[in-house]
């Protein structure tokens, strides 16, 4: 854990108690703080009460004596509202701020030249979190690994020299980080998301910027106009930038070009990679990913040796493409995390005989934009609250079903699968929904997809089940 040092004497407010409250409240007492916890929901209050918190309303507190709210990445900053308590802590000019700003206050007053990677972008970011630390892990760097991913930052280790740091950062944690400054900051794409919490698309994509233009050295990729932007903006001010495509060739940078990863230098191709036999990183998508990387661990400090091997070892991300096992020739893939048409549209893209698991709690938008990719799905399987919709969405363009469950969805998929005679065929879960309806999480979606499939694997080798 990293005691919050620099609010030691001072008193906190601190609203919203779920995991990464908690920690940060246990954080800020090991630093010496006088913390008020608060949190909308009488079960959290009492188990952060139960856990040594400090438990106190808010509302009835004497704002003046306040050093700063600090706010839980899940609590409305700005829209649809500002929450009670940010509107109580601007009446009363108390500053709001979040968990990420109490690790770059610590990390410049303990260790300023602590290596801080820091990693947005609407898609992509948890796999490239995970492969950056994946990449300097295998170089013996033990880097501390965190955010928006795993582990709450203020979890991690206290900043000390030779410290290097990898944390994914939401638009959430961004908009409650002022300070956030990172020695190497990754942007990677920008797409219409969490509107409803930020406003309008302006205001998203402002907010993911800040990242980069903060940073020592910018990473960002060029694939969609948002992003080229802000490049374009970063070097006219005199920024270094690096950018990465996937999509687009580049005159200098970083791009994937399947299956190599090359570095361009005025036009100049150099082949530094080849992941044609990488299963984990499939799909231009992670190409793009690997990219990044590899641009944030040289900037590092490792060899393009080194990077390759990390690469070419990374696991992959659960619930994120996550190859789960093969029946036969029918691999079945677990991308529950892709709780967006944009997301699965990623997925869709990474193979070409597809038995398609979607469904869930519909996002604004559906699915129209996946229409496209229908020539690649030769079955969808549908459940959940969207699954009517989908079907129509998806109507006289792919085969569909409908289903109660995904267990079932699973099954049927599985059964027509098999009878493909394709070299590969792929059961993919990727939803384009929300888990909601079903499920607690994206997370217990795609444990679910996995126990299906381990049941299902079991009644085949045992012969039970439908050949």
């Amino acid at each position: 854990m990293i005691p919050v040092s620099t609010f030691q004497g001072k008193r906190v407010g601190l609203f919203g108690l779920g995991g990464s409250g908690l920690t940060t409240a246990h954080a800020l007492l090991e630093g010496g703080a006088e913390v008020i916890a608060d949190d909308d929901n009488p079960d959290r209050r009492e188990s952060a009460k139960q856990a040594g918190v400090p438990v106190g309303a808010l509302r009835d507190t004497d704002w003046s004596a306040l050093a700063a709210l600090v706010l839980a990445p899940g609590v409305p900053l700005t829209h649809p509202e500002p929450h009670w308590s940010v509107r109580l802590a601007q009446a009363n000019g108390v500053e709001t701020i979040g968990d990420i700003e109490l690790f770059c206050r610590e990390r410049a007053a303990r260790c300023p030249d602590s290596t801080l990677i820091a990693i947005t972008g609407t898609n992509g970011k948890s796999t490239t979190t995970a492969l950056i630390g994946h990449v300097l892990g295998t170089a013996d760097r033990d880097p501390q690994v965190g955010g928006n991913i795993g582990r709450a930052v203020l979890d991690l280790a206290p900043p000390a020299p030779g410290s290097t740091y990898v944390i994914e950062c939401s638009s959430y944690q961004i908009d409650l980080a002022p300070g956030l400054n990172p020695s190497i900051g990754l942007l990677l794409n920008i797409t219409p998301d969490h509107l409803d919490r930020h406003g309008t698309m302006e205001n998203y994509a402002a907010i993911k910027e800040r990242l980069v233009a903060a940073s020592d050295m910018a990473v960002v990729g060029v694939d969609d106009g948002h992003c080229a932007s802000v490049a374009d903006r970063l070097e006219r001010r005199g920024h270094k930038v690096v950018r990465i495509s996937a999509e687009m060739p580049l005159s200098k940078g970083v791009q994937f070009d399947p299956p190599h990863l090359s570095e361009l230098t005025d036009g100049a191709r150099t082949i530094v990679a080849d992941l044609s036999d990488v299963g984990s990183l499939r799909g231009r998508h992670n190409g793009q990913n690997a990219a990044a990387a590899f641009v944030a661990c040289r900037a590092a400090g490792l060899s393009v040796a080194q990077i390759v091997a990390g690469l070419k070892s990374f696991p992959g991300l659960a619930h994120r493409m996550e190859e789960i096992g093969k029946i036969r020739h029918v691999l079945f893939v677990n991308d529950s995390k892709a709780t967006n048409a944009e997301a699965a549209e990623r997925a869709l893209l990474s193979f070409d005989r597809i038995y398609w698991l979607a469904g869930g709690r519909m996002k604004d938008g559906g699915i129209t934009t996946l229409v496209p990719y229908a020539e690649r799905i030769a079955g969808a399987y549908l459940f959940g609250e969207a699954k009517e919709t989908f079907r129509k969405t998806l109507d006289g363009y792919c085969p569909t079903a409908v289903f109660d469950g995904m267990d079932a969805a699973l099954a049927a998929a599985h059964a027509d699968a098999s009878g493909d005679p394709a070299r590969e065929a792929v059961v993919l879960l990727s939803p384009a929904c929300a888990s909601f309806d079903q499920f607690t999480s994206f997370e217990a979606r795609g444990d679910a997809f996995r126990k299906a499939f381990a049941e299902l694997a079991e009644s085949q080798s045992n012969g039970s089940g439908p050949l």
